[in-house]
């Protein structure tokens, strides 16, 4: 009797996160697998996509997804198509986010490979999709909805409980009970105190914790982000200009949407066109207004974010919108800039100095995102060199994710310490940072694995 767990992703990396259990006892085998997240990023993380997991996957019999994000759902699709035929048990919010964001990211894919074929700029010839809108829908087929503090019987005596984390709507805790023993996956935490979303739920007494680590490293800015979003707005209308937000489409694009409803409503910023160029942003801010249970806002405060904006449907309406001259706010994804309408807009708005780009959320190495705050002033974008002119801004504190002293006071709520806790899905440093904080402030026992490492929990 027992359970093993394997790390195939979410090891050195903010990206990929996957985690393999495998349980044991009277009642028979059962593997499962937690999160099946896309890698993204530098090239070296990414090629990982194409290749194989490294169990079969038919051998699995269930999957969990934490929450909707690409970096912890955005492989099932391969998953599937490769030859998973069982349960994939979601939140209700995860259920509805995933079947915008998969379809979404097959799109994606089909687009780019198409356009990288028709523009001669990729290296394969032909250029293929990771996987296709197809592919997508047959994924969604699997997913399997759950209320949140509810025991779910997987099999084989283990049991799933989602406990609210946080972070974006559905996002949840990972609470898997077998034989008397507790193991709990943090997924990605949120904030006790964003504005949007209600905090973490505590943390119950577990024997073994994988806690994600994505600001181990850091703490988030004291600074206001609503006077810092509304000094950036106010000096790029000035002088014409158009503050153009990367952002991720579930839960930052709405959290921006909320900020800016209020600043101009009050005043601190003046009335000048804001506009949300992002199909999935626009589905998913739908979703969110079903979801009002996950979320600090009334109806009517959820409503005035959603009615700030004017939406952007079409790719006609979007080439259009990069005809249009300043001053105004584009909001669109993708928030690292890795892809997607913001691409466009980069390429129109980027070049001149009146212009700002604003970004507001954590930017994976690699990514162009990444590479522009680092100072980078020529980004390759659809296989041209494009030179950036405009303003590069950084907006701190509208993170979903908890920083280091978040984390540690979330696990502090714990009954009693864990036997071992696991830290992933960060970089290497933000990984070895939290271990130190989780050993030296907790007293716990911490360990970074890493990718293929294989543990018995015992």
């Amino acid at each position: 009797m027992g359970m093993r767990v394997t790390f195939l992703g979410g090891t050195g990396t903010v990206t990929g996160s996957k985690y393999l259990l495998d349980v044991s006892g009277p009642d028979g085998p059962r593997r499962v697998l937690v999160d099946c997240g896309l890698f993204q990023g530098l090239k070296k993380l990414r090629v990982r996509n194409r290749e194989a997991l490294g169990v079969d996957p038919s051998s699995i019999d269930a999957v969990i997804l934490t929450h909707a994000h690409l970096d912890h759902s955005g492989w099932l699709p391969v998953l599937v198509r490769d030859g998973f035929t069982g349960s994939v048990h979601t939140t209700s919010g995860t259920h509805d986010l995933c079947g915008i964001l998969l379809p979404d990211a097959a799109y994606l894919q089909e687009e780019h490979a198409s356009y990288a074929n028709t523009r001669g700029f990729s290296r394969h010839s032909p250029a293929e999709p990771l996987y296709t809108r197809a592919d997508a829908a047959e994924a969604l087929r699997h997913l399997e909805p759950h209320p949140f503090d509810t025991v779910v019987s997987l099999g084989a005596g283990l049991d799933l409980t989602f406990r609210r984390a946080g972070h974006i709507v559905g996002a949840s805790s990972v609470l898997l009970e077998h034989a008397g023993h507790r193991l709990l996956f943090s997924g990605d935490l949120g904030r006790p105190d964003d504005p949007v979303m209600k905090p973490p739920a505590d943390l119950p007494a577990v024997d073994w914790l994988v806690v994600e680590s994505t600001y181990g490293d850091r703490k988030h800015s004291v600074a206001d982000p609503a006077e810092v979003l509304a000094d950036v707005v106010r000096r790029t209308a000035g002088r014409g200009g158009v503050v153009v937000i990367p952002s991720f489409a579930v839960g930052r694009a709405q959290s921006l949407m909320r900020l800016l409803a209020v600043l101009r409503r009050d005043g601190r910023i003046p009335p000048i066109p804001m506009f949300l160029n992002s199909p999935m942003a626009t589905n998913a801010t739908h979703v969110q207004r079903r979801h009002l249970a996950d979320l600090r806002l009334t109806e009517a405060e959820c409503a005035e974010a959603c009615d700030s904006v004017e939406y952007v449907r079409t790719a006609d309406d979007s080439r259009a919108l990069n005809e249009r001259r300043g001053p105004m706010v584009i909001i669109s994804a993708s928030g690292m800039a890795t892809g997607g309408r913001i691409l466009h807009h980069l390429k129109r708005f980027g070049p001149d100095g009146r212009n700002t780009i604003l970004f507001v959320g954590y930017q994976a190495a690699g990514t162009r995102g990444e590479s522009l705050l680092r100072g980078t002033r020529l980004l390759r974008i659809h296989g041209e060199m494009v030179p950036i002119g405009a303003d590069v801004v950084r907006l701190d504190g509208l993170s979903a994710h908890a920083d280091y002293d978040e984390i540690i006071d979330w696990m502090s709520t714990a009954p009693a310490a864990p036997r071992r806790v696991f830290v992933t899905h960060g970089a290497p440093q933000a990984a070895q940072a939290l271990r130190v904080q989780i050993e030296s402030r907790l007293g716990w026992r911490a360990d970074v694995p890493e990718l293929g490492d294989s543990v018995a929990l015992r």
